[in-house]
């Protein structure tokens, strides 16, 4: 076994097992597909209302859209609207110091915790959202709402490139909402303020094009578009696969950025935690 194998392998044996245990939440997910389908289908009769009320020309058509909300509610789960509420305890609790027992870093052990965390509830409700917004709502009628395929080969796979850099930005976001909480006392607060800024910024309410037009230049620089907004446009071929490195390294480089943070914040959390009782 070489060096690199063996390093890693503590942190695939984490992701594994934690991953495996995420599936067993069926019902859990069974409950928010449901929710997600009501949801996804309100925001698309507003936008139809919304694309219906004027002649004006609009940033994307409304088979984009209709295609970026079904995206959003299959892929939900992957954004990074929480923290890890096993970590959250055991930095409540002091049980983070057995975290610290453990020969492996602590960022990545975390790390791997968040890509399992992002994606076994995601592959439990995308899979079937799926089918039905693209398969079963033409059969009942409603084949302008449903979920379109990339509109070439070439945009499907660049999405499955700049998907796989959403999730790692994402779970870099993660890992980062778990370190602030080394700086409060309950974590509340946060994890709010962390909700409603990827789901603004991201465009997972509102598309990013459609917003207004002197927002566009700081909106889609900030890390929130690599999770949602540059992948989901790249599949409905609003960005084109021609443009696409600029997409994923704008993704790279913020999880670069936003990992260093995150190393560097856990560094100091840890240096200035006291662990009460024995």
């Amino acid at each position: 076994m070489d060096g690199f194998t063996s390093t890693i392998l503590p942190y695939r044996a984490i992701l594994s097992a934690r991953f495996r245990m995420l599936l067993q939440y069926r019902a859990a997910a069974v409950a928010g597909l449901w929710t997600q389908i009501f949801f996804g289908l309100v925001l698309i009769m507003v936008y139809e209302a919304f694309y219906r009320s004027g002649d004006a020309p609009k940033p994307m058509a409304l088979a984009q859209v209709v295609s970026y909300v079904w995206l959003g509610q299959a892929l939900f789960a992957m954004l990074p609207w929480n923290v890890d509420g096993e970590v959250a305890g055991m930095i409540r609790t002091g049980a983070v110091a057995y975290e610290l027992c453990r020969p492996v870093d602590l960022y990545w052990l975390w790390y791997a915790r968040a890509v399992a965390q992002r994606v076994a509830p995601t592959i439990l409700r995308a899979v079937p959202m799926t089918v039905l917004a693209m398969l079963l709502l033409p059969r009942i009628g409603l084949g302008e709402w449903r979920l379109v395929p990339p509109p070439t080969l070439a945009s499907g796979v660049a999405f499955g490139g700049a998907l796989l850099c959403a999730l790692l930005l994402g779970c870099a976001i993660t890992v980062l909402l778990n370190v602030s909480l080394f700086w409060t006392i309950a974590g509340e607060g946060i994890v709010v303020m962390g909700a409603a800024a990827v789901s603004f910024l991201s465009g997972m309410i509102v598309p990013l094009p459609l917003l207004p037009d002197w927002s566009q230049l700081v909106l889609r620089w900030l890390p929130f578009a690599g999770l949602v907004d540059l992948p989901f446009r790249v599949y409905t071929g609003h960005i084109a696969p021609a443009d696409v490195s600029g997409v994923l390294l704008r993704q790279v480089m913020w999880t670069l950025v936003l990992i260093g943070i995150g190393r560097w914040l856990l560094a100091r959390g840890m240096r200035r935690v006291v662990i009460q009782g024995g």
